[in-house]
């Protein structure tokens, strides 16, 4: 004889139980963690299927069940997979939580699931084939440090990092691009926006040597860039395929920041960068009491640049695969 146990679950992070209590909610306790939204539900087990694929693969500890398998198509309205021996299971929203229905269970079957063994099965084969998508591991300080270490110069004479300050700075070459190691200034220049105007910053400038793909000049509140100094017979940048659009790394106190270049300064001072670079870097970025005296490296890869210059998102992309080829090549 079927007899209806039916026991409404709701999933949500950490563990779940029947919001209705019923002859089976004693039975019902499982672990699990729901992630994204409506169809998208993950949890502890081996690695789900291609969840960008818009699928869903699920195990959870049941006790004392056991383990919880389904895969879930975002746009059907069932789970196809096994709970206790519940062979279908049907899921509707509820207010930004998922519910499990379960639809019938016979006391045999009951019994018979808590008899039975916990090994999960295999994960089942990705539908839509393919290797898993694989996420490179970041460049790190480190690297770009090490590859940095020493300086074969290519500027004609030295840099001060401040006015008034001895000039010791010279711009390096290795490979594919240039660096220098220096201090850091917050250039708060182009767009007026909260923290970046002419009430925050004395030496406000309301332009930048770049400008946006708009016609619009560059905020140094939003976008992680550098400043390179005027040419001058020091050093020009430009000799070294270094434009507007040029993307750089920045390096501080174990962090790497991705940039692109996008204001020049005196001819004679090298280091700064906008207020968008300091912060991301954990420099405070005030333009007035910011800054820091040194410890950051301005690494500028040769023939680069992002198009449009305020892609900061390409910015970063571009200077991490800039990056491994860097501190890849011998």
């Amino acid at each position: 004889m079927l007899k209806l146990l039916a026991a409404e679950l709701s999933l949500r992070d950490g563990e779940f139980m029947p919001s209705r209590r019923g002859p089976l909610s004693s039975l019902i306790r499982c672990r699990t963690r729901v992630a994204g939204g409506p169809g998208s539900i993950a949890g502890p087990g081996p690695r789900p299927l291609a969840e960008r694929r818009g699928l869903a693969v699920v195990s959870s500890g049941c006790a004392p069940y056991g383990p919880l398998w389904w895969q879930h198509d975002p746009d059907a309205t069932t789970l196809d997979g096994v709970f206790g021996g519940v062979r279908r299971v049907s899921v509707s929203p509820a207010r930004g939580s998922r519910i499990v229905r379960i639809q019938a269970l016979t006391l045999a079957a009951a019994s018979a699931a808590l008899l039975a063994p916990t090994t999960p099965p295999p994960d089942p084969p990705d539908p839509l084939g393919g290797p898993e998508t694989q996420i490179e591991a970041a460049v790190s300080a480190a690297d770009l440090l090490a590859k940095v270490r020493n300086c074969t110069a290519v500027s004609q004479g030295r840099y001060r990092s401040d006015s008034g300050t001895a000039a010791n700075i010279p711009v390096c070459g290795r490979g594919d691009a240039v660096f220098w190691k220096a201090d850091m200034d917050i250039d708060c220049d182009g767009q007026s926006t909260g923290h970046c105007n002419s009430a925050t910053d004395p030496y406000f400038s309301g332009s930048t040597a770049f400008q946006q793909s708009d016609g619009r000049y560059l905020s140094a509140e939003h976008l992680p860039y550098i400043v390179v100094p005027t040419p001058s017979g020091i050093w020009d940048y430009r000799a070294h395929g270094i434009r507007g659009g040029s993307v750089a790394a920045v390096v501080y106190g174990g962090r790497v920041q991705y940039a692109v270049v996008g204001d020049v300064g005196p001819r004679d001072i090298i280091g700064e960068a906008s207020y968008a670079t300091a912060k991301a870097l954990g420099v405070p970025p005030d333009p007035r009491r910011g800054g820091t005296a040194s410890g950051v490296t301005y690494i500028v890869f040769k023939n680069s640049r992002v198009k449009p210059i305020e892609d900061a998102a390409a910015a970063a992309a571009t200077g991490q695969q800039l990056a491994k080829k860097f501190v890849g090549a011998k």
